[in-house]
């Protein structure tokens, strides 16, 4: 099977069945019990002979065996195990009533216990200091409710692999839609949660008329109040450029895509914000790999149609039959799914296939052929459903949907997603979702705090048939983060391998708008900008995915999570509070440290420098490094006093939320006149000593479950060794909990390059 060295490893560290800590199952064998799994619900359910069971286990097997389709990462864990949890995503009802509120806090630590993801609307709560009938009290208000399901999140491990994730979503003309925007300032704050705000036409419109719009009390339907539409619209962009959050959603424009109205409305996302659902549904995903739906032409490659039209056929026969395995966490949740029995097939490899093409991500060709490629699967994966229809019976609420007056019959009410692909396609050796590619080359943390260079095959494959492939270049391209502007590189590859920086904000944007056209769900997509990009940069990006017809957008500015103000003083939280300036600093205050726990945990590193061996100690306690003590084999001098003044000041940074990389980055390369040589290494002084031992103990940071698993290594024909120092891989934002790999952000969410964690679960 062609899996890569790093597809491997990932497989083994999440997906593989284990033993005592011991795995016993072959990437094959996985895929075979998935296959086997899924196709015993052609037997089970509609009473199929055991022959065409089989024949659909193979069409499967080879399906996945082969990287063309891989189903969301829950099928392939949990498939055919005793957990049997296949979904990936679900929203959940948050009613305006403590009773209802802690039933959803249980439910959802029931699915993150599962190992799903959870989106939430908190519209329907009534704002705080509203009246509380039963009590006579006042209400504490949405968010200070999405705190608490923030905390019960903290304390349930999703799966027995990664915390859950969740998405929390407040309409824009709830009167506490200021508070709710401003939520996520502090970094600290609502760490489970991505946000997204529900923008309505009518808010939409007063933004471009600048008027003011209506603020409405969930509870009574009264009016409370008013704002003006553009000042909320520019807290929005303001808050989006400092840190990513909040998104934005446009709920009505989702309402209109919605193909059931009369089961519902729908309020809310997953917590990547490309599958919208009705209260209590869940949606099962899969991706067809476009990398691997290409074959050679007379002019080089093309796009293989028939494939892609019999693989889109089969996946959703296979992801209805998902529909019928999964084991659901709650029986309200299994009767919503089966009522609609929606799936959302979705792609993969995307930019993979513009590079054998020879097609630039950012120009009008790469538009054109993103259009086509989702309508052409939207359509077949119509015909699939409706075939299905035709064997198995429409899915319940047909009848009330809005393809009732279209079609004859439809086995799914949605069929096409644009998801996340950060781990699977990892395992099918491509790039991530419909994103661009975000490194050329990119430096990779393997054991002993090595560093090694790991080059795109697709790029190694073209530099060597065009003879300008060597070592010393591949450390240029990954020391620059793109290939674009290197003189070596001929103008033609240049355009080919385009980076996420080296694209424009708006075309991110076109992509996204172009598969969006044809996709039923939404797209998980982020908008990258680089560090210097501006607020109005960011507004334009959130008007033109409206004008484009987008039914949301994320933006995330290179390193804005890096430094940001914890706490931020506001003139009132009241309803008709004025609106700060925004971009104003007014009322920042310095970031607040944690208390230092009773017992903390770690190792001490003895490092020879100029001035003698020193000891560092790296302390760590649940919520990461903690503390740093440094000690140079004998008392007093200015040294050791330097030494330990730098310590102290390096604990109270780490305490106060500062990244360790910031701090590193700071230490390493600091020179004194008494230089030394360590393992291999020049040690320029004692601050350098610290940061180096920073940076050794800092990546290997994994929590216990994961502490006795080698780092991921790049495969020794497609990777050459570096020397230190940290990669600028472009919108890196920090390190791995998992491997200590690059974490940028794509698909949505913070994702590492490396080993497909996601911090959207």
């Amino acid at each position: 099977m062609e899996l890569t060295a790093n597809a491997r490893i990932v497989l083994e560290r999440r997906y593989l069945r284990k033993e005592n800590g011991r795995v016993v199952e072959t990437p094959e064998d996985m895929f075979r019990r998935v296959a086997r799994n899924i196709a015993e619900v052609e037997t089970e359910i509609y009473g199929a002979s055991k022959e065409t069971a089989a024949a659909w286990e193979q069409t499967w097997y080879e399906m996945m065996v082969n990287l063309q389709f891989l189903p969301n990462s829950p099928t392939l864990m949990n498939a055919g195990r005793d957990l049997q949890q296949l979904s990936a995503c679900f929203v959940l009802p948050v009613e305006d009533s403590m009773e209802a509120i802690f039933d959803a806090i249980k439910n959802a630590a029931l699915i993150h216990k599962s190992g799903g993801g959870t989106g939430f609307s908190f519209s329907r709560l009534r704002p705080k200091n509203d009246q509380v009938l039963s009590t006579g009290g006042v209400a504490s208000g949405p968010v200070s409710f999405m705190k608490v399901f923030n905390a019960a999140t903290s304390a349930v491990k999703q799966g027995g692999t990664r915390r859950g994730a969740n998405m929390g979503i407040l309409r824009v003309d709830h009167p506490d839609i200021l508070e709710f925007i401003r939520a996520k300032e502090d970094n600290d704050e609502l760490t489970n949660f991505n946000i997204s705000v529900a923008l309505t036409e009518d808010f939409m419109n007063a933004v471009e008329d600048d008027e003011e719009y209506d603020l409405i009390n969930p509870r009574t339907g009264e009016i409370t109040g008013s704002l003006r539409a553009r000042e909320v619209f520019d807290l929005i962009v303001d808050s989006a450029w400092r840190n990513g959050e909040p998104g934005i959603v446009f709920i009505d424009r989702i309402n209109d895509a919605n193909p059931t109205p009369k089961l519902g409305e729908i309020e809310s996302t997953n917590p990547c914000g490309e599958q919208p659902l009705l209260p209590n549904e869940s949606c099962n995903l899969g991706s067809i790999n476009l990398s691997r739906m290409l074959k050679r032409g007379e002019a080089g490659y093309e796009i293989d149609w028939d494939l892609l039209g019999t693989t889109v056929r089969s996946a959703v026969r296979f992801l209805d039959n998902v529909i019928d395995a999964n084991r659901y966490p709650l029986p309200e949740i299994e009767r919503m799914t089966k009522l609609t029995r929606k799936i959302g097939l979705g792609v993969m490899g995307f930019a993979d296939m513009l590079i054998r093409l020879g097609i630039p991500y950012n120009s009008d060709a790469a538009v054109d052929t993103a259009r086509q490629i989702v309508k052409f699967i939207r359509a077949r994966a119509e015909e699939a459903s409706i075939s299905l229809a035709e064997e198995r019976g429409s899915f319940p609420a047909f009848e009330d949907s809005v393809y009732a007056d279209k079609v004859p019959c439809l086995r799914n009410a949605t069929l096409t997603t644009i998801a996340p692909t950060g781990t699977i396609s990892i395992i099918a050796g491509c790039s991530s979702g419909i994103e661009p590619l975000f490194a050329v080359c990119f430096v990779r943390n393997v054991m002993d705090n090595d560093r090694l260079i790991e080059v795109n095959p697709l790029f190694e494959q073209v530099a060597r048939e065009r003879g300008f492939y060597t070592p010393e270049l591949m450390q240029t391209v990954a020391s620059h983060g793109t290939v674009v502007g290197i003189d070596e590189i001929p103008e033609d590859v240049q355009r080919i391998f385009v980076t996420a920086h080296d694209i424009t904000p708006l075309e991110h944007v076109r992509i996204q708008a172009a598969f969006q056209e044809a996709t039923d769900n939404a797209v998980s997509k982020t908008v990258n900008l680089p560090n210097s990009a501006t607020r109005e940069d960011v507004k334009e990006v959130l008007v033109e995915a409206y004008k484009l017809g987008c039914k949301g957008v994320t933006v995330y500015r290179d390193g804005s999570r890096e430094s940001q103000v914890l706490s931020v003083q506001r003139k009132s939280d009241s309803k008709d509070a004025e609106l700060e300036q925004p971009g104003s600093e007014a009322g920042a205050v310095a970031r607040i440290p944690r208390d230092r726990p009773a017992v903390t945990y770690g190792q001490t590193v003895k490092v020879k420098t100029g001035c003698g061996n020193v000891y560092v100690t790296v302390n760590q306690d649940e919520c990461g490094l903690c503390e740093v003590f440094t000690s140079i084999g004998k008392s007093g001098g200015c040294a050791s006093a330097q030494s330990e003044a730098i310590s102290r000041l390096i604990s109270l940074a780490l305490r106060s939320g500062i990244s360790t990389e910031a701090i590193i980055h700071h230490l390493k390369g600091i020179r004194c006149p008494s230089s030394a040589w360590h393992n291999g290494q020049v040690i320029y002084s004692c601050p350098d000593a610290i940061g180096r031992v920073l940076e050794q103990v800092g990546f290997r940071n994994t929590s216990d479950e994961q502490s006795s698993t080698a780092e991921p290594a790049a495969s020794s024909d497609s990777s050459v060794k570096k020397g230190n120092g940290l990669s600028d891989l472009d919108n890196h934002v920090g390190a791995c909990p998992d491997c200590g790999g690059h974490v940028v952000y794509q698909d949505g969410c913070a994702t590492c390059i490396c080993c497909g964690y996601s911090r959207c679960g």
